[in-house]
Parts: C-alpha cells; sequence; structure tokens
C-alpha cells in the first residue's frame, strides 16, 4: 500500500494510473498534479483523485511515489523541479515513450540528492484519443510495461516500480534504456509514422479514395489520428532509432515494389508467404 501517490499529468496514461490505482487499492491518498485546475477538476469530482493542484511541490510533498505523466518533453522538463520537491525516499517513474533522455537527465540529477531515485518505465498502451474522459481503469490490464533501470538504482527501488505495475495490471519487463528506444521505434513508432505517410500517400495519388475505404484501410491508418503534438516530442525524441527504421522499412517497400513492377508473382507469393508467417507468431 502506497500511503501518497502523486500523478503529474492527469490525461489518458496519467487519468488510467489514477483509476486503476483506485480500483485496485494500492495508493490511500492519489493527488494529480496539473496545469489547469478546471481540467483536473473531473478527476476529483468522480473520485478518483483525493485532490488536485496546479502546484507541483505541494503535489509531490510526502509522496512516497511520484508518475510523471505529461508528454516526453515535458517530463524531462519536469524532472529537475520534481527532484527537488520530492520527499525523502520517494521514487520517481514515467509513462514516457523515448527512454534515453529522461534516464539521462536522471542521472545527472543523481549527484545532487541521493534520497530520490528515478526508474524509467514505459506502459505499452494508449489510444489514438487523448485526456482524462478517454482514460480507463483497465488500461493496462495485461499490457507490457517496459521498466528501464539506470545503474544508479537501487535494485530496491527497480522492484518497487515493478511491483506498482504489476499492481496495475501490466506485465512487466526490464530493458535498457538503448534497448528500449530501439524497440519501441521498431513496433511503436515506425507504425505512426508509417500510418500518417499511407493517408498521405492516398491524399496524393487518389484522394476520392477515401469516401470509399472500408474497415480494412481504417483500421491500419486509426493510429494516425493521434495527437500530433504528442508525437512530435516522440518522433524527435527517438529521432535517430526512428530514422534508422524507416530506413529498414525503405528497404522492405522497395522490394515488394519491385516485384510487383517486374510482374514476379512466383518471388511475390514466396515473400507474402514469409511475412504471413512471422506475422502469425504474434500472439
Amino acid at each position: 500500500m502506497i500511503e501518497r501517490l502523486a500523478i503529474v499529468g492527469v490525461g489518458l496514461l496519467g487519468g488510467s494510473v489514477a483509476k486503476a490505482a483506485r480500483a485496485h487499492g494500492l495508493a490511500r491518498e492519489i493527488v494529480g498534479v496539473g496545469r489547469d485546475q478546471a481540467r483536473l477538476r473531473p478527476a476529483v469530482t468522480d473520485g478518483t483523485l483525493d485532490r488536485a493542484t496546479t502546484d507541483l511541490a505541494e503535489g509531490l510533498r510526502g509522496a512516497e511515489r511520484v508518475i510523471l505523466a505529461a508528454t516526453v518533453l515535458a517530463n524531462e522538463t519536469l524532472l529537475p523541479a520534481a527532484w527537488r520537491a520530492a520527499a525523502a525516499g520517494a521514487i520517481i517513474t514515467d509513462v514516457g515513450s523515448t527512454k534515453r533522455g529522461i534516464v539521462a537527465a536522471a542521472t545527472r540529477l543523481a549527484p545532487s540528492r541521493r534520497d530520490v531515485q528515478f526508474v524509467g518505465s514505459h506502459p505499452m498502451a494508449g489510444s489514438e484519443k487523448s485526456g482524462y474522459a478517454v482514460s480507463r481503469a483497465d488500461l493496462f490490464q495485461n499490457a507490457t510495461v517496459v521498466v528501464t533501470p539506470s545503474e544508479l538504482n537501487d535494485p530496491a527501488a527497480v522492484k518497487s516500480i515493478g511491483e506498482l505495475w504489476a499492481g496495475l495490471g501490466g506485465r512487466v519487463v526490464t530493458l535498457d534504456p538503448e534497448t528500449h528506444d530501439r524497440a519501441v521505434a521498431a513496433i511503436s513508432h515506425l507504425p505512426h509514422v508509417v500510418a500518417w505517410a499511407l493517408v498521405d500517400a492516398v491524399a496524393r495519388f487518389e484522394p476520392d479514395a477515401f469516401a470509399v475505404a472500408a474497415r480494412g484501410f481504417k483500421d491500419t491508418t486509426r493510429i494516425a489520428a493521434s495527437d500530433p503534438d504528442v508525437w512530435r516530442e516522440i518522433l524527435l525524441g527517438n529521432r535517430d532509432a526512428v530514422v534508422a527504421s524507416l530506413a529498414a522499412f525503405r528497404v522492405a517497400l522497395d522490394e515488394l515494389e519491385r516485384l510487383v513492377a517486374r510482374d514476379d508473382g512466383a518471388a511475390l507469393t514466396a515473400l507474402l508467404a514469409r511475412l504471413k508467417a512471422a506475422r502469425e507468431k504474434l500472439s
């Protein structure tokens, strides 16, 4: 049982953390911190938060666990102030989609306070929609949550953050920040870019086709409706890994184009069968 849990940013992910913590009885008190009291009010009114504030220091006072649930860049920008405001013994984590930047920032801050730790984490759960109104208590149920400790972390702190996510319903795995960022570039960031590019390609090639788009196209491009500001920060924050993943995608796309252009049905069938088998291995 966490005596006081502070969540900075009560949108889709932060709100879902709060709702899941409330549903599973993980914290005696849940405090929300945000920039706009009016946006925080619904989470207090419905009982998800015990209280809310726009003052970071007030919100973090006495909190044993702090979750930074704003955007990637905002989390990194907030970390120094959170580090100063955190209670002695507090463990800070985040929900960001990139990890090298914020873990490096925490490493720089570590000498200033040895009684606070940051353990990075990334729940592989979300939606193309944003805001507290779409948050859910079951968002993390059976979702993979990647914890990305640094060499400075106490094993007990890493274990504690893993237990927190497990208590929220997640399946916890551990990766170093570099491996995490390359992995999510491949299986999360690249698909988003591809979805945006697909929408753009149709608009350029045959814009009238949108009128007859059916479920296949809509399912494939659903994530292209994601928040542009959030994803600008993610893509630029992980730009080297994203660029490398796009280069690999370009090679794959060029191969498909080459086989179609030369009317090589046998080779095309063989390639599609191999890719089909690879996809079917996913559970």
